[in-house]
C-alpha cells in the first residue's frame, strides 16, 4: 500500500504564518526520504489557520528540493480561475519536475463568499462550468490544441504521455465522484473533512458509474485521511487536542492558528464540547504506530485501495515529522510499507 501526504501549511500560535510554508518544504523533503509517494498541498484563502493560498508556487519550491516525489495540488479551486492559466502553470511545473506533477482540482471556494469575489470579481466561469473547465485542462495539459490555443511550455515530441500532469478530481460529495467517473479520471475523497461521512456512497458511485478514458483504463481512487501517530496512544491523544480545540472553535466561527496542546489541556473542554467531540474521537486515526497502521490498513482493505493520503496537524512540528516516520515504519514492518530506504 502506498502512502502519500496532504499538507495544508497550518499556522501555529507563537509562530509567523511564513514559517508554516517553510515547515511544508521541510516536511516534503522528509516525506521523500521516508518513501512517501505523493506530496499534495492545499489551497485556502483568507484564513488565519490554513495559510497555503498559492499551491502552484509552493509546488515549484518543493520541486526544487526533491527528486522522486510526485508533487500535486489538493487542490486548485478551479472556478476562481482561467483554465488556460492553470494549464500554463502546471505545464511550467512539469518542466521543472518532469513527469512528477499531479493537478488536483475542486469546485469549492476554499474561503468565504467575499474572498471568492476578490479572487474572481467577474464570477465567470462559475462552479456550473466546472466540467467544461476540466475538459479544457485535459486538452491543454496534455499538449493538445483547444479553442485554437496550445499551452506552453510543451514537452519534447514523443513524451506527451509521460509528461502530462495527472489530473485528479477532489471532492467530499457525490458530485465529484460522479464527475470523475464520467470523465474517466482519478478521484480523491476528503475523508478528513467529513470524518468519513458520505464515503461509502461516493466511492460506490465512482466505481459503479466508471467509464474508461484514453488515459485511465481502470478506476483509481484514494481517501485523504487525518491521522496522528506518537510512540504511545496517550501522547498521540494529547497532541490531537490542538486540532480538536480548533474544530470546536471553527464551528463557532472562531478561526485562528493552532494552539499548543498544553494550553488546550489546561483550559479543558465543557461537558457539551466533550459530547460533540465523542463521535469525532471515535472515528479518528490517533494512537500508537501499531494502532493507526492497523486502522489505515483496514480502511484501505474496506474500499479496495492501494493508496491512502495522510494529513497530519500538530502544533509541535517535530512531533508531526515523527508521526509520518512512525507510520511509515509501522507499515514497513507489516510488509506494506514504502519503497525507499527510510531515513530520519
Amino acid at each position: 500500500m502506498r502512502l502519500s501526504v496532504l499538507d495544508q501549511s497550518v499556522a501555529r500560535t507563537g509562530h509567523g504564518e511564513d514559517e508554516a510554508l517553510r515547515d511544508s518544504l521541510a516536511l516534503a523533503t522528509h516525506a521523500e526520504a521516508l518513501g512517501y509517494h505523493r506530496f499534495w498541498v492545499s489551497e485556502h484563502h483568507g484564513l488565519p489557520t490554513i495559510v497555503g493560498s498559492a499551491p502552484e508556487v509552493l509546488m515549484a519550491a518543493i520541486a526544487a528540493r526533491t527528486q522522486r516525489l510526485r508533487i500535486g495540488s489538493a487542490g486548485v479551486m478551479l472556478p476562481h480561475y482561467s483554465a488556460f492559466k492553470v494549464a500554463e502553470q502546471f505545464r511550467v511545473l512539469d518542466a521543472l519536475a518532469p513527469g512528477r506533477i499531479d493537478l488536483g482540482v475542486g469546485r469549492a471556494p476554499g474561503g468565504d463568499g467575499r474572498t471568492a469575489r476578490a479572487l474572481n470579481p467577474h464570477a465567470t466561469p462559475g462552479a456550473e462550468d466546472f466540467p467544461a473547465q476540466i475538459q479544457a485542462l485535459l486538452a491543454w495539459t496534455g499538449g493538445q490544441r483547444h479553442a485554437g490555443l496550445l499551452a506552453h511550455p510543451r514537452p519534447p515530441e514523443g513524451q506527451e504521455a509521460e509528461r502530462t500532469p495527472e489530473l485528479w478530481v477532489l471532492g467530499s460529495s457525490d458530485y465529484g465522484a460522479r464527475l470523475a467517473a464520467a470523465m474517466g479520471l482519478p478521484y480523491a475523497f476528503a475523508w478528513f473533512f467529513m470524518d468519513g461521512q458520505g464515503a461509502d456512497e461516493a466511492m460506490a458511485l465512482y466505481h459503479q458509474t466508471w467509464r474508461p478514458s484514453a488515459r485511465h483504463a481502470r478506476p483509481q481512487a484514494t481517501l485523504c485521511v487525518w491521522a496522528l501517530v506518537a510512540p504511545t496512544a496517550d501522547e498521540a491523544r494529547h497532541l490531537a487536542l490542538s486540532r480538536e480545540r480548533w474544530r470546536l472553535d471553527r464551528d463557532r466561527g472562531r478561526l485562528g492558528p493552532l494552539r499548543p496542546p498544553e494550553a488546550v489541556a489546561a483550559e479543558g473542554f465543557s461537558a457539551e464540547e466533550l459530547d460533540r467531540l465523542a463521535p469525532v474521537r471515535a472515528r479518528a486515526f490517533v494512537g500508537d504506530p501499531a494502532q493507526v497502521a492497523g486502522q489505515l490498513r483496514a480502511l484501505a482493505q474496506r474500499y479496495g485501495l492501494s493508496e491512502l493520503v495522510v494529513n497530519t496537524w500538530c502544533w509541535d512540528r517535530e512531533a508531526r515529522r515523527r508521526s509520518y516516520t512512525l507510520l511509515a515504519q509501522a507499515l514497513a514492518r507489516d510488509g506494506l510499507g514504502l519503497a525507499a530506504t527510510m531515513g530520519q
